[in-house]
């Protein structure tokens, strides 16, 4: 070990002036001896030799003697107070050498970077922890891990755990969530930033024993009878077993496009889906695939440059998305028109009109089209599309399709 200054370890040998001058113990240490030379951040492990006053002596060998004084003596305190001369402890390099020839050290910050270091493995290693709930807000839970702060947003909540109120009002998701606070739940950790001081968990991916158990049944494929346990904005979660749901998106409910989950399915009720999806201990269910689809019956109806009668049923600055019948949809492009406001003045939410087919793949459900312009008669259209097809565009009837503006 290296010898400090004897003006503050009264047990290690003086040193005078000249002698120190003409050798600092690190220069002299790192111009002998070939050494992995740490740096300010470094951990180092050392053994406490001494504890005065308001200074904490660490052993470093062979990099000399550390100290932990100040502000962070005042900061590790309580940890100190615990602490008795042989212990060892990991500290924080914050200065190399200070003037008195010391390695300046923080207990403080070497705890929290151990603890982010810990956090970043549980989530390498996809490990679950059971974490107290300390607080709730319209976004999701906060969670106190090992004195530091984490985030569950709602939607890596599982199931089980999710608030199911209807319409998505905020004020009722936050009284829901706030039933959860002064529980523990499982949770694994889904990302970590040191820097930013951010950590968030999530519940979704903490795969049990007997969930394990449970999943392993069935199998994507398998058509599954269930009950419907919750109606939410996303989708529809339903019972499929004792202790298990899986969950129907908003996207896999219909072919047609769906705005209003509540508005087709209600809870309670009994309905059968598909597995589509079984990963993590979930289950992934739709109910539109035990259902004809409709782009595939559409395969020989429209073809490139075909007149249609389309039903506008959303106006964004992408353009406008058009129905042409149950579950068949496409975008009429902002490129088509002037500019955007140039689409608004011409389209009507809810109106019919005329279209010619730009481009129609339904094994990608991919429809593009062009607006004709309100000169061309709804007769042209008329002709050019089926009757009953013409009955579904003018009423406006999309199993789903409705005047809400949705993402195109």
């Amino acid at each position: 070990m290296m010898l400090a200054p004897s003006s503050t370890l009264s047990f290690l040998p003086a040193q005078t002036g000249a002698e120190r001058k003409r050798q600092q113990p690190m220069d002299f240490l790192f111009k002998t001896v070939t050494l992995s030379v740490p740096k300010a951040g470094d951990l180092l492990e050392g053994l406490i030799i001494a504890r005065k006053g308001a200074a904490l002596f660490v052993s470093l060998d062979p990099f000399g003697t550390g100290i932990v004084y100040g502000r962070e003596y005042y900061q590790a305190r309580d940890l100190i107070k615990s602490l008795k001369t042989g212990d060892v402890v990991t500290a924080k390099v914050l200065n190399l050498e200070n003037e008195d020839g010391y390695v300046e050290l923080s207990l403080e910050q070497a705890d929290k970077e151990m603890l982010w270091r810990e956090a970043e493995e549980l989530r390498k290693l996809k490990e679950s922890v059971e974490i107290p709930v300390v607080e709730a807000n319209k976004g999701g839970l906060v969670l106190a891990w090992k004195g530091l702060s984490g985030f569950l947003p709602a939607s890596q909540l599982r199931a089980s755990h999710y608030p199911r109120v209807e319409g998505g009002d905020k004020d009722k998701i936050l009284e829901e969530l706030k039933k959860l606070v002064g529980t523990t739940l499982t949770v694994t950790v889904l990302s970590v930033d040191s820097k930013e001081e951010k950590i968030i968990f999530s519940e979704k991916n903490v795969e049990t024993a007997e969930l394990k158990e449970l999943v392993s049944q069935y199998h994507v494929g398998d058509v599954v009878q269930g009950e419907i346990s919750g109606v939410v904005d996303f989708g529809v979660f339903i019972k499929i077993g004792e202790g298990l749901e899986g969950l129907a998106h908003i996207s896999e409910l219909d072919w047609g496009l769906v705005t209003d989950p509540t508005a087709l399915f209600k809870e309670g009720e009994q309905i059968k889906a598909k597995i589509i999806g079984v990963s993590g201990g979930k289950i992934s269910l739709s109910i539109k695939a035990l259902k004809p689809d409709p782009w595939q019956l559409a395969a020989e109806k429209y073809h490139k440059g075909d007149i249609v009668q389309g039903v506008v049923v959303r106006l964004d600055k992408y353009g406008a998305l058009v129905s042409l019948e149950e579950g068949i949809a496409g975008l009429s492009h902002v490129s088509e028109f002037a500019s955007e406001r140039d689409l608004r003045d011409k389209l009507e939410l809810g109106k019919s009109y005329p279209f010619q087919v730009l481009n129609f793949d339904p094994s990608q459900r991919q429809l593009t089209l062009s607006f004709l312009g309100e000169q061309k008669t709804e007769r042209v259209a008329k002709d050019a599309v089926p009757d009953d097809a013409q009955q579904d565009a003018g009423s406006g009837r999309n199993s789903g399709f409705g005047k809400e503006e949705l993402s195109v």
